[in-house]
């Protein structure tokens, strides 16, 4: 006999096989809380450090840089810039502005999947694009080497230093809503895997329609997280540092 038993809400929290008592398993935050870690540094440590460092040296035949903000080319985009503000991984502010750039091939792409949505009823929310250099060294030395699966090497560079990657999701058009998916933004658990077999069906659904425009406008999905997509360019662009101030 197989029972399914359930909290107050109604959600089922375990498994009854006969004698056997199987729990929920706890992967990540619940209810839309945001995930967060404990940084390896206190945060003016790192801050120092980050800014004395210098992004790696690199050659080859770049694209001039371009850097577009997102918004400007569909006004259906929205923002919610989370290192803007402190509901983040970290819990602390990076930027002192929520804008979102990336190179102009790229940032076109992304209004042309944005179109591709809104035939669907739903619009893009964009979490982050164009990340400083230093804010990327921030974040790899602050993590854990267990959880560095979900931050990018300063040593190599992220391809939001690049202006060629975007961390999004969805909105229902007619509501505002932000949609459901199966993981939080930032979620470091297995849960954030683009291929994650758990959540919803719906959730699924809303992650794999998202993951369909990106794809059909030359963006890959990052193998960890769901939201984070690299344009197909991206090698071609140099690795940039510049705070939001000095590119507008």
């Amino acid at each position: 006999r197989l029972t399914f038993a359930r909290d107050a809400r109604r959600r089922v929290n375990a498994v009854v096989l006969d004698n056997a008592v199987l729990q929920r398993r706890a992967i990540g935050p619940e209810d839309g809380a945001t995930f967060k870690i404990t940084p390896q540094k206190p945060l003016t440590q790192l801050m120092g450090d980050a800014l004395g460092a210098t992004p790696p040296v690199e050659s080859g035949d770049f694209l001039a840089t371009d850097l577009v903000e997102l918004r400007s080319l569909d006004p259906t985009i929205r923002y919610d810039i989370r290192y803007a503000t402190t509901d983040n991984f970290m819990g602390d502010r990076f930027y002192t502005s929520s804008h979102a750039f990336m190179q102009r091939p790229a940032a076109e792409a992304v209004a042309r999947a944005a179109k591709r949505l809104a035939r669907h009823g739903y619009g893009l929310v964009i979490h982050d694009a164009y990340r400083p250099w230093y804010v990327t060294k921030m974040f790899w030395d602050a993590t854990p080497d267990a959880l560095r699966e979900f931050v990018a090497d300063p040593a190599n560079g992220s391809r939001h230093n690049r202006g060629a990657a975007v961390d999004l999701s969805l909105y229902d058009l007619a509501t505002g809503r932000v949609v459901e998916t199966v993981s939080g933004y930032d979620e470091f658990s297995d849960r954030a895997f683009p291929d994650y077999a758990g959540g919803t069906s719906r959730q699924r659904w809303y992650r794999s329609a998202l993951r369909a425009a990106m794809e059909a406008e030359g963006f890959a999905v990052y193998r960890a997280e769901w939201w984070h997509f690299d344009f197909g360019d991206w090698r071609r662009y140099r690795i940039g540092n510049q705070r939001f101030e000095d590119l507008r």
